[in-house]
């Protein structure tokens, strides 16, 4: 999950350093920004909940 590079994004799948974990699954600066900001009739909502999915599949796998 770490790397020099940082840690992978569930959300855009870059490596950053900067960011918080849900779980054990890390989402950036940029993507939680978004995300906040997002409104939930803008068809990238649906994006970021698909995305989170997978928190809670991979916790329950």
């Amino acid at each position: 999950m770490h790397e020099q590079n940082g840690y992978r994004c569930i959300i855009c799948s870059q490596h950053k350093h900067e960011g918080i974990f849900i779980v054990s699954e890390f989402i950036c600066d940029a993507c939680e920004a978004e995300m906040v900001h997002t409104d939930a009739t803008d068809a990238k909502y649906h994006f970021f909940i698909d995305q989170l999915k997978q928190i809670w599949v991979q916790k329950n796998a």
